[in-house]
């Protein structure tokens, strides 16, 4: 049985877990990656002396990172150098900013300040939000493959923490009863293609592990961590051949055999699975007439997450700013109802801030620094025409990024410039519609609703990524992969890998009294 041949479409951070977990389980894997680079959107970008992160900057839920390094006997930590976040982020406001940090009394003593009579709720949102992501977390790790896995006692006991009919502003609103305050702790949902007006209360867990968990940093960008497990693999006998597309699924009726690659080789696996943009895939890798449910005709009704315009800067100059930085819109709601519904360029867009020179000297030379800006916009199903628009949204949020942060004069400090826009994601980064962060998380595109990592179209073929269960995100897509290689290990009769408990959160074991230097992770520092 070690003998099986995996062959993985797509070096994306989904695919290359599945195949360093894979491989060093003894099976023979080869991944096919039509770009010149690993890890897809978690790849780097280089402009002459700087590095950007392409696409994800954010890394929470170490913890799934570090039992998927372990299953593949190795330790993460060998690997890279991982920073723990502390403040996590800035929140920019109209009138004020708010820093936000995982030190349970640093937050109720800011609340209190900025919020008062909301500070209570803070330990409510903790406690009660905890207890949700505690029968929550087993049913994002099982697999959703067949309707009967809804029937599943964790399943049943975890559907009331879905909250039908309750928008997630709305499970915001019983801890507390300050708009921009519930705005801290939603606005992550929007990354999933869904207004926090309208998506389910269960995402109150997506602000509550960066609360619990923290948030993180790796050396050099997130980009570093698909580069080790690229090297793991092949540590472990895989192969990676990049600049080699799959141009076809090779199939026998509805029976995957293999691939066949842009060069017309046809390469004869096992098990294929499927780490390509779920919708671009199915739409170009499978010949027409062959899916039902996921046609091209299906997928192009279905609803997607937004785009983003990101423009990544190098300048000759530093600048006095937290790592991660949040600029609200002045009419939040109204800017996240013209990205999801109305589909149109917002003149008042929030925009994310990257700095990573705050913590990371390597990212640009002495004296200079990189920044990383992105705006969610629409994705392609709006026809906007980004050859006309992309140089004024540009200048827009230079300006609002000028103007909200307190910096003169970005212009004159650029050495470097690049940007990808919603245009450049569908057409070179291979991303359906741009739409960048997947199918839209509605609940009839959840759990068992959502594409099944054993596909239910085709046989030996598998998937992973933001397009199948648990979801997109870069840990959630790393959980995707563990569950796929779950399955095919039960395939052959090997031993599953399991998942290990929640680890204790910041707010009830503070990691810096645990007898660890503050703000720098070590090897098994996280005690499950």
């Amino acid at each position: 049985m070690k003998n099986k041949k995996i062959v993985v479409i797509g070096a994306g951070p989904g695919g290359l877990a599945a195949a360093m977990l894979l491989s060093s389980k003894g099976y023979q894997v080869q991944v096919y990656e039509k770009q010149s680079y690993v890890g897809g959107r978690t790849s780097s970008i280089h402009l002459g002396e700087y590095t950007f992160d392409m696409g994800p900057t954010f890394l929470q839920m170490l913890y799934i990172i570090e039992e998927v390094f372990e299953a593949s006997w190795r330790n993460i930590y060998d690997y890279v150098e991982v920073t723990d976040l502390d403040p996590m982020y800035q929140l920019v406001f109209d009138n004020k900013k708010m820093v936000m940090t995982h030190d349970r009394n640093k937050m109720v003593k800011q609340i209190r300040e900025l919020f008062p009579g909301n500070e209570d709720g803070y330990d409510q949102y903790l406690h009660k939000t905890g207890k949700k992501l505690e029968k929550l977390g087993p049913v994002l790790q099982s697999d959703m493959n067949k309707f009967t896995d809804l029937l599943q006692t964790k399943v049943l006991k975890a559907l009331p923490e879905l909250e039908f009919g309750r928008s997630l502003m709305e499970t915001l609103s019983k801890f507390f009863n300050e708009e921009e305050l519930k705005l801290a702790f939603t606005f992550q949902a929007k990354y999933l293609g869904m207004s926090p007006w309208e998506s389910p209360g269960a995402f109150s867990i997506l602000s509550y592990i960066e609360h619990a968990y923290g948030v993180q940093y790796i050396k050099g960008g997130l980009n570093q961590l698909t580069k080790a497990m690229a090297k793991i693999i092949e540590e472990n006998g895989g192969r990676i051949f990049l600049n080699s597309g799959v141009r076809k699924l090779w199939l026998d009726k509805k029976k995957v055999k293999g691939v066949i690659l842009e060069s017309g080789e046809h390469v004869e696996a096992d098990d294929t699975i499927i780490n390509a943009d779920f919708a671009n895939a199915m739409t170009k890798l499978v010949e027409p007439g062959v899916l039902k449910k996921y046609s091209p005709e299906k997928l192009e009704k279905k609803p997607y997450s937004c785009s983003a315009m990101v423009i990544y800067l190098g300048l000759n100059r530093t600048f006095d700013l937290p790592h991660h930085n949040i600029i609200f819109s002045s009419d939040y709601r109204k800017n996240v109802e013209e990205i999801s519904n109305s589909k149109i360029l917002s003149e008042d867009p929030s925009i994310y801030v990257l700095n990573a020179k705050a913590t990371d000297p390597t990212v640009a030379p002495e004296g200079k620094s990189t920044l990383y800006i992105m705006a969610p916009v629409p994705n392609n199903f709006s026809e906007i025409d980004w050859n006309k628009e992309e140089k004024n949204f540009r200048n827009l949020m230079l300006n609002i990024v000028q103007e909200r942060l307190g910096i003169e004069d970005i212009e004159g400090y650029i050495e470097v410039e690049k940007i990808i826009s919603p245009k450049s994601w569908e057409e070179d980064i291979h991303v359906y519609k741009g739409a960048l962060f997947n199918l839209g998380h509605q609940l009839t595109q959840m759990l068992y609703f959502r594409p099944h990592n054993k596909f239910q179209e085709l046989q030996n073929c598998w998937l992973v990524g933001g397009g199948t269960h648990p979801g997109s995100g870069l840990p959630i897509i790393i959980e995707s992969a563990r569950i796929t290689s779950n399955g095919i290990l039960e395939k052959y009769g090997r031993t599953r890998i399991a998942s290990k408990p929640l680890p204790t959160p910041y707010y009830e074991n503070e990691y810096k009294n645990r007898g660890f230097r503050e703000n720098t992770y070590h090897p098994g520092m996280m005690n499950h």
